[in-house]
């Protein structure tokens, strides 16, 4: 099991947590969506590495910014 951390900018309430969760488990291989309102950080575990692209992809097709380190 793969597990990345990200952060996350513009949420503000729940339905931005389960937009963000919904959209990031789409991902193949994506098996467990964590998300942190308070510090917007973003847990994905994963069995297979996940390109941070296609994660920056499901953020923003969740209306909401992945922010880089």
């Amino acid at each position: 099991m793969i597990t990345e951390k990200y952060r996350v900018t513009g949420m503000t309430c729940g339905h931005c947590v389960n937009a963000v969760s919904t959209e990031v488990s789409a991902i193949p291989g994506v098996t467990e969506v964590t998300v942190d309102l308070a510090s917007g950080e973003v847990t994905v575990q994963s069995t297979e590495p996940v390109d941070e692209a296609a994660v920056r992809a499901a953020v923003d097709e969740a209306g909401y910014e992945l922010v880089t380190a």
